[in-house]
């Protein structure tokens, strides 16, 4: 077992709030083992710590109590039962916050004076962050699920388009969140004011996060500037573990990012296998571990100087040949390991030839509509044969060796209007036809040049490079290797803003492969014999209206739960995304509604968001109403036309 022997008796939790440089104060919860001083982790959130996600305290005791680590959990500026206000994700603010609260937690008397960084998505991005800000305590992090590019690889634009469905997840769901009052009982009472007084502040000053993403709808200052791959990368000394999964949007980092640390000389890990955006030792699909053995190890190597003599590697599950479906429990596939990048890679070439055209349709692409799979209703990607069947297709033999890293499209093609986009998809086709998703690519077609955006000469051939999703795949013989090219990846991304032709002239797909020498497969603590997903209240849907020759993608989920002082707290979200087929007019739709009830207190905030997907404007209507039992405490509205710019393509 890694780290310190298993604690006799449980150790104590307390709650603190550390006051910034400006005199906000941010809430901490601390879960302390008995004993010696020990080295303390930090995950720092923005998702309040005391009732929405308080069901995290337990893997905070796991790592207390069978490893021996201090652990901190900190409600970030302007959340749940901190001060402030939360302004954006990843501001400027964060990074001075976390380097104060490290060096606070370094100089407590149960710290050594070692602590380590570590979470999943928002405090992956964070974690590697202020790994780049190098506050000296901070020796180690892990990074899950993360994004070193914030324009490139998160949930807000890709191949510089819009990211459709995400606005009825994530990006719609914050603005109720941020304007959730403070935990009653975690608010100072020894101060003038209550925690009603700040919740009605926020509800009159927190303005939709979402707006700023649209608003900022080029790369640039705004994005990189919570992208550590622009930090550079050389900034990060702390020894950093990168944990990926196949099915989750966060992959394209895994890579690039350890390859890069490797240059700098900092020591590296990666971790990926085949799961979607959830804890490895739930999630879909499996085969499923215990990631807390192996994080524990992590730390326990830099925070501690414990284990064995670390070496850089990459620990990857390598897929095989599976019948896709949306709540696959196990995928079939092998471990391996070894160095990254692989000096024996070699590569496979494989010719695209043409020409080919295809009249575009806006809604291809819901066979595989969730980029990023967590929990349901965002699962995996299913049988791609009706996509297929509605683009362009080459089919071939597979590579007898896998194909890990980032396969690469090379295409020369031509556009019949000044705006397209290019979706492309690497697919295993069985013999019966089934088609499974391996990796894709997209591209609004304006940006095949670079970050300036560039109406295109309807007619005219452009030489068009595409990097496809990170993945490690193989075929199993038998199987078809299947290219699908199509002129939308609908509604992952936008579809064109008007019909249109694609043509390709001619191309190459180049398939990087693994080398069979590699080093000795790992071996890891089984997670849970099955997924936590229960598929019971949940909606996932795709309608095709014949009459009004529209498409829809919609969905409904939500949850029912206790929270910590006896309380109870509900989530209900709500979201449609939908095309007209004849147009290609786009729009999406989201209601969610947060629920805190404790023994005198009931609240309740619904924010509703109407996003209407022009050819050179994003219409928005946002609407957030806040209840204390029936009374309406506050009502909130925003209406904005967030032009696309003159160039703009979809």
């Amino acid at each position: 077992m890694a780290g310190a022997e298993p604690a006799t008796e449980p150790g104590t939790e307390r709650s603190v709030r550390l006051p910034m440089a400006d005199g906000v104060e941010l809430a901490v919860s601390l879960f302390l083992p008995h004993g010696e001083p020990q080295p303390c982790l930090l995950e720092a959130l923005p998702y309040r710590k005391d009732d929405l996600t308080s069901s995290y305290a337990e893997s905070y005791r796991a790592l207390r109590d069978t490893y021996g680590y201090a652990v901190a959990r900190v409600d970030l500026r302007g959340t749940g039962s901190s001060g402030g206000d939360a302004t954006d994700e990843y501001p400027l603010v964060e990074r001075s916050d976390l380097g104060a609260v490290i060096a606070w937690l370094a100089e407590q008397e149960w710290c050594d004076g070692n602590v380590g960084m570590f979470g999943t998505s928002y405090s992956g991005f964070n974690a590697l962050q202020i790994a780049a800000e190098r506050p000296p305590a901070l020796k180690a992090v892990c990074a899950i699920y993360s994004s070193d590019d914030r324009w490139t690889d998160d949930v807000h634009w890709r191949g510089h388009a819009l990211r459709l469905v995400d606005l009825v997840d994530y990006c719609h769901y914050m603005t109720p969140m941020c304007v959730l009052p403070p935990v009653p009982a975690e608010w100072p009472s020894d101060r003038p004011g209550d925690w009603r007084e700040e919740w009605r502040r926020r509800l009159a000053t927190n303005e939709p996060w979402v707006l700023t993403w649209l608003r900022e709808n080029r790369d640039g200052p705004y994005w990189r500037a919570g992208s550590v791959r622009h930090a550079p990368y050389s900034r990060i000394e702390a020894a950093t573990m990168i944990v990926a999964g196949w099915a989750d949007g966060y992959r394209n980092n895994s890579f690039r990012t350890v390859a890069a640390l490797g240059e700098a000389g900092t020591p590296w890990r990666l971790l990926a296998g085949p799961w979607a955006h959830a804890d490895p030792a739930t999630a879909i699909p499996g085969p499923r571990i215990d990631l807390d053995v192996e994080m524990a190890a992590w730390f326990d190597r830099w925070l501690r100087d414990r284990g064995p003599e670390h070496v850089d590697r990459a620990d990857l599950f390598v897929r095989t040949s599976t019948v896709p479906e949306p709540d696959l429990d196990l995928h079939l596939g092998e471990w391996v390991s070894g160095p990254w990048p692989v000096a024996s890679r070699s590569w496979e070439l494989r010719g695209l030839p043409g020409p080919r055209s295809l009249a575009v349709e806006p809604d291809v692409g819901t066979t595989a509509w969730i980029d990023c799979a967590g929990h349901l209703p965002w699962g995996l990607s299913g049988d791609q044969r009706e996509d297929d069947a509605r683009s362009l297709t080459w089919d071939s033999t597979p590579p007898v060796a896998a194909v890990v890293g980032q396969p690469r499209a090379r295409l020369r093609v031509s556009a019949s209007a000044p705006a397209a986009s290019l979706s492309v998809k690497l697919c295993d086709v069985f013999p019966d036809g089934t088609s499974a998703l391996v990796s894709r690519g997209t591209l609004d077609l304006a940006y095949r040049s670079g970050s300036t955006p560039e109406p295109l000469v309807p007619g005219e051939v452009y030489e068009v490079d595409l990097q496809l999703d990170a993945c490690a795949y193989r075929w199993t013989p038998g199987q078809t290797l299947r290219v699908s090219v199509a002129g939308s990846d609908w509604p992952n991304t936008v579809a064109p803003p008007a019909p249109v032709t694609l043509t390709v002239h001619d191309g190459s797909l180049e398939l990087p492969l693994w080398p069979e020498s590699a080093g000795e497969p790992p071996v890891f603590t089984p997670g849970e014999p099955s997924s936590s997903e229960d598929p019971e209240g949940v909606v996932w849907s795709v309608t095709r209206d014949v009459l009004r020759r529209t498409t829809t993608c919609a969905v409904r989920s939500g949850a029912t739960y206790d929270i910590p002082r006896g309380g109870t707290a509900s989530e209900e979200y709500v979201g449609e995304v939908g095309v007209d087929r004849r147009t290609f007019a786009q729009w999406a739709d989201a209601t969610t509604t947060f629920t805190l009830s404790w023994d005198d207190v009931d609240v309740r905030v619904t924010s509703t968001m109407r996003v209407d997907v022009g050819a050179t404007a994003y219409d928005v209507v946002i609407g957030c109403d806040a209840f204390e039992g029936d009374e309406l405490v506050s009502h909130r509205e925003w209406r904005e036309t967030i032009p696309r710019r003159p160039g703009d393509g979809p």
